[in-house]
């Protein structure tokens, strides 16, 4: 079959050629992919990249052959897929709790936005316990996980607060259910509940001056690589707790909730760049340099 490999020779660091087809486990399903979208942090950034390794968290497609165990989806079935690695290839071998049938009205590209930035919105908001009324930051909110958190804390009756790198990269946001959009943390002018860290660097330190006392921030990224000072006695004096977040396993009830919303049109994909995958380094080049605001999308055919 062929594959997006790590390619270090080449722009973007990923090449097509030719692997191995996966073997499936017992518990897993064979899937025959159309659609991967691409996550900033899963891209092969620097040299020491495993060169030859297929990535790929996100993916959907066809069950070419059902599991061997009788779980799961059955062959002919279009269903999304997630997965720690080797997701962007003609074949994928997926375990059954890590993927959900596709709703007819959902197609393969959109769907494919769902595994990681989705997924990690609803359980980060999910973990922050977020109720009406709550006031909640999300810092990269212009990126695939932003975008949905947006969405899913206005949908959740929070009062969105959307940090983004620059007034363009703010545009849209408002219509998906932000109450304010800043580019900068000064401009925040209530005491929040729950910030979303997508950032880290600078940013977060400012966001933590604007937290109300017990308020809560979820570390979800750092897209800015740069560290994190905090004053002294800053997370102390307000009793703020700071907390790593992950993503976890298990994912598919959470997938079939988010197929629903964009089933019925309560969610938006935010797909900005779709193309075919001969241009995959393009595409990581373009997100890696923040030109892209949501999710990046590739089509296999």
């Amino acid at each position: 079959m062929r594959a997006l490999v790590v390619d270090h020779s080449v722009p973007g660091r990923l090449a097509l050629a030719t692997v191995p087809d996966p073997v499936p486990g017992p518990d897993e399903v064979l899937v025959r992919i159309s659609a991967i979208s691409l996550n900033y942090g899963e891209l092969p950034k620097a040299d020491d990249a495993p060169a030859g390794v297929i990535p790929g968290w996100d993916a959907a497609g066809v069950v070419e052959r059902a599991a061997a165990s009788g779980r799961g989806p059955k062959a002919g079935e279009r269903v999304v897929t997630f997965g720690a690695d080797a997701g962007w290839a003609e074949l994928r071998a997926v375990d059954v709790d890590e993927l959900a049938v596709l709703p007819d009205e959902v197609g393969f590209a959109e769907a494919a936005t769902l595994p990681v930035a989705a997924v990690t919105a609803l359980r980060a908001l999910r973990q922050g316990e977020v109720r009406p009324g709550h006031r909640v930051a999300i810092t990269g909110a212009s990126g695939g996980v932003g975008r949905f958190a947006v969405q899913l804390a206005a949908q959740g009756g929070a009062e969105v607060y959307a940090l983004v790198g620059g007034a363009a990269r703010g545009e849209g946001l408002a219509e998906l259910g932000a109450d304010h959009v800043l580019t900068s943390a000064e401009e925040i002018d209530e005491p929040l509940d729950l910030v979303l860290d997508n950032v880290g660097g600078d940013l977060l330190g400012d966001v933590l001056g604007h937290l109300a006392p017990g308020g809560v921030v979820l570390s979800i990224g750092t897209a800015s690589g740069q560290p994190t000072t905090l004053a002294p006695y800053q997370l102390i004096a307000g009793q703020i707790t700071l907390v790593g977040f992950q993503r976890g396993g298990r994912s598919t009830a959470d997938l079939g909730h988010l197929l629903r919303l964009l089933a019925t049109g309560r969610l938006d994909a935010g797909v900005d760049w779709q193309s075919d995958w001969e241009k995959a380094g393009e595409a990581a080049v373009a997100l890696l340099e923040r030109r892209i605001k949501g999710k990046a999308v590739l089509t296999i055919g």
